[in-house]
């Protein structure tokens, strides 16, 4: 059938005036910037193009809700990008609850005014963008949002001569006394999960008061605007953010330090945020 026909058939199935089916038609195609494919055939569509289609059957039937499942998964990464951009406005301008289904973080992040986490049909956590990236109530929410994923290392949390530490084993953190109340209020044990965002590791070629961790230089993936550093840091793998003129090369020694603001800890055996 004709795009014009494909946006028209659950019209047509619910027995819709004929003249109603055209304005609703037209009026759905302009909202979705489609009027000139009306009359095209489907193998002669984008996928972008066809994906607005898709909507456009959807739209039409003026529905109080939209259920997506991964509607922009077989588009190429430029058009995901795109249409990413078009649906939060279309959204918007519509004014209709939309449930959508991803595997994308990213889309999640970007489009979304509340995100659902599930994970083996399960929530895991609910709330805005802003709090479920800064706030994240366990580990796999942790590992999930963020791009690079959140570094994970196993530490122990220790004390001597009064003062408390998190011993990652290849380094040692000391932390305050109030944090480690906290800690040992919420914690099952001393076993605990150190977690760092790429964004909050910072790297030096000196040592530092600060960068008081050593580190390996394993691999870079340069992305034009940032530079992503894998580093080896004992038996761990980290990722870092540097900036791209900060020149490095495989196997070169650095000393890394993680904003404390930034870290957070999950008790080993639940998995769930401590701090």
């Amino acid at each position: 059938m004709k795009v014009f026909d494909n946006i028209a058939f659950p019209l047509k199935m619910l027995k819709v005036p004929k003249n109603e089916i055209e304005e609703r038609v037209r009026r759905t195609a302009e909202l979705l910037r489609i009027t000139h494919l009306l009359d095209r055939k489907p193998k002669q569509l984008s996928g972008g193009e066809a994906q607005r289609t898709a909507l456009g059957r959807a739209i039409v039937r003026n529905p109080r809700v939209f259920l997506m499942d991964e509607p922009l998964s077989n588009l190429d990464a430029k058009l995901r990008i795109y249409m990413r951009a078009e649906l939060k406005r279309l959204q918007k301008d519509l004014g209709v609850t939309t449930v959508y289904v991803t595997h994308d973080q990213v889309e999640a992040m970007t489009m979304s005014d509340e995100i659902a986490i599930m994970n083996l049909g399960v929530l895991q956590q609910l709330g805005d963008a802003h709090e479920i990236f800064n706030h994240p109530a366990n580990l796999f929410v942790a590992g999930f949002i963020g791009s690079p994923p959140t570094n994970f290392m196993n530490c122990t949390l220790t004390e001597k001569n009064g003062s408390c530490f998190l011993d990652a084993g290849t380094f040692i953190l000391p932390i305050p006394n109030d944090i480690s109340k906290i800690i040992k209020g919420k914690a099952t044990g001393s076993e605990l999960i150190l977690g760092v965002r790429p964004e909050d590791i910072y790297l030096e070629k000196k040592r530092t008061p600060e960068k008081l961790v050593e580190a390996e230089v394993y691999v870079t993936e340069p992305l034009g605007s940032e530079v992503i550093v894998d580093l080896k840091v004992g038996d761990n793998l980290v990722k870092a953010k540097t900036a791209p003129d900060f020149a490095i090369s495989i196997g070169e020694k650095v000393w890394i330090g993680f904003n404390k603001e930034k870290m957070y800890l999950f008790d080993k055996k639940t998995e769930r945020a401590i701090i």
